[in-house]
């Protein structure tokens, strides 16, 4: 059984709620009809997953804009796309990466450890060398871990009823190759 210290500490840890996600979804246009239970299932796990990851509401914002806006073409107009990709082997993990994806499975948590798992045997790449050219592809810029927990969350919004489609994983990365030539 959890203390209200340990209790305090996860509140602290983490400020937000299903609730705060659906405000933003909401003031974003990103969300305008009636809320469903799936909504606010996948409003709570965003928050969950994100919320420890965000300073603050903007930086939550930022994050779940990552969720509901995708556009290759963009991304590959920007200067730290190109200095991910000039890397070496980026584009091969891109390759592998689709190729994983391609198979239609739902991308959850634990299908990306696995792909990640796999990608890393393949090619025998450290970490940053392979994860910024997967972030780049399907959350659409390169960083740290909280671009994983966005991609964890785009196949569950995928089929919800948003106002703004999101796009599953693998149509990001079949986007991101095509955009590539």
């Amino acid at each position: 059984m959890a203390t209200n210290d340990q209790t305090n500490a996860a509140i602290a840890a983490n400020p937000f709620t299903f609730a705060d996600v659906l405000a933003i979804l909401r003031e974003r246009g990103w969300l305008t009809a009636d809320s469903t239970p799936e909504i606010d299932a996948w409003c709570g796990h965003a928050a969950a997953i994100l919320g420890t990851q965000a300073a603050d509401r903007t930086a939550l914002t930022e994050l779940l804009a990552l969720v509901f806006h995708y556009d290759a073409q963009e991304i590959l107009t920007r200067r730290e796309t190109h200095e991910v990709l000039s890397r070496y082997a980026a584009r091969d993990v891109l390759r592998h990466l689709a190729l994983l994806l391609l198979d239609g499975a739902a991308l959850n948590s634990e299908r990306f450890k696995e792909i990640v798992t796999k990608l890393k045997e393949e090619l025998q790449l450290p970490g940053r060398e392979l994860l910024y050219p997967l972030r780049v592809a399907l959350a659409g810029r390169p960083g740290d871990g909280s671009l994983d927990r966005v991609i964890l969350l785009l196949d569950e919004a995928a089929p919800l009823p948003f106002a703004v489609p999101v796009k599953f994983a693998r149509a990001r990365i079949l986007e991101f190759c095509a955009a590539l030539d």
